[in-house]
């Protein structure tokens, strides 16, 4: 996996071509190999690549995750302060019925234009809805997280040559996890409570499910939640509001007591993507991507709130010919999600003053290496 680092005034847009991969002529549209038997991360869906882009001054960044021609997309927002791009058009009712990538992003609203880098990077390639002799239009939907507040200066967010070089760098390799591209400045436990202490940090997360059958389910997140992250395999909080001990105060004890102030408008945002090897319709995308959001609820507490973003995408590459039943992809989906994200907890480190799970040794036996 490819990551990034570049400084502010690069992703500004003061390079002109974010890597300089501009060529004579039209670059080749991009190609997708097979993914390697012991991936486990999204990438292990064939005909997906994802690249990150971190900024280390502040730090955050973005993540584009490109995909063959012909994916199908839809999405499921339940947040109630989204920032988004193009989700109206991901709708079943409307016409488009593919996706050509989906960038995640940090920067509040402000990350929103890294779309725009990464369409600009997909058209160069000639990547995109055809338009007849106009050209393609590269349908690239986005979600943005809000991480102003962390690291320091709020002017350093990631715009469109991050967006370029997130998709230049894009591969089919395992997925980086951690303080990474949109996961790069996420933090979760900011619900402030009156014995509160303090958030923790988060990131980027992914899993993969794979079926004796060859399907394969996976999902990717970028952690951003106001409140906990709990193992629902064991019902224990990983990561989330800390008592004035430094320890973790476990917000579903706390919130009986009243002691919270509402959560800032986007403080709980979770954005991430679902996607499987399967053929699906646009209708049948959807719905699993509202069943993924059952991933959301079982790990974070609280989600759907009126205050947060929470997105969840879904993509389908139909790259395996088996029969599936779509609600069982669903299900699978939210599983893969659940599991992204108490990855996003257990991968990410300490940063920004802030501690991580792994330096409370509250990371799951399973997911210790």
């Amino acid at each position: 996996m490819k990551t990034h680092t570049c400084v502010f005034v690069l992703c500004a847009g003061v390079a002109a071509h974010g890597l300089g991969l501009m060529a004579q002529g039209t670059p080749s549209a991009p190609t997708f190999d097979k993914p390697a038997a012991d991936n486990m991360t999204l990438t292990a869906v064939e005909g997906i690549k994802v690249g990150h882009v971190t900024l280390s001054a502040r730090p955050t960044g973005c993540t584009a995750i490109l995909f063959k021609d012909g994916t199908t997309g839809s999405v499921d927002q339940r947040g109630g302060a989204p920032g988004t791009r193009e989700t109206d058009l991901l709708d079943p009712v409307n016409d488009v019925q593919i996706v050509n990538a989906i960038s995640l992003a940090g920067g509040s609203a402000f990350g929103l234009d890294a779309a725009s880098g990464v369409m600009r990077w997909l058209d160069e390639h000639h990547v995109g809805y055809p338009v007849g002799p106009y050209g393609v239009v590269p349908i690239v939907p986005a979600a943005i997280l809000f991480d102003l507040p962390f690291g320091g200066d709020a002017k350093v967010r990631p715009g469109a040559d991050c967006g370029y070089q997130a998709a230049a760098a894009a591969t089919g390799a395992p997925v980086t996890e951690g303080n990474v591209g949109a996961g790069a400045g996420a933090t979760v436990g900011k619900l402030a409570f009156i014995n509160g202490g303090g958030p923790m940090k988060a990131g980027i997360g992914s899993a993969a499910i794979k079926l004796p059958n060859g399907l394969v389910v996976a999902a990717i997140v970028a952690v951003n939640a106001a409140g906990d992250i709990i193992d629902p395999q064991t019902g224990q909080v990983v990561a989330g509001v800390r008592g004035t001990d430094g320890k973790l105060a476990d917000v579903r004890k706390l919130l009986l007591t009243g002691g919270s102030r509402p959560a800032r408008a986007g403080e709980n945002t979770t954005i991430g993507i679902v996607a499987t090897n399967a053929k699906l319709t646009k209708v049948q995308a959807q719905k699993m991507a509202q069943m993924a959001n059952d991933g959301y609820a079982r790990t974070i507490y609280p989600s759907h709130t009126p205050a947060d973003g929470d997105t969840i995408f879904s993509v389908a590459t139909g790259t395996w010919d088996g029969q599936s039943n779509y609600g069982q992809i669903g299900a699978l989906a939210a599983e893969a999600m659940a599991e992204a994200v108490i990855r996003a907890a257990t991968q990410a480190t300490g940063s920004g003053g802030l501690p991580a799970a792994r330096d409370l040794g509250t990371v799951p036996a399973r997911f210790k290496k």
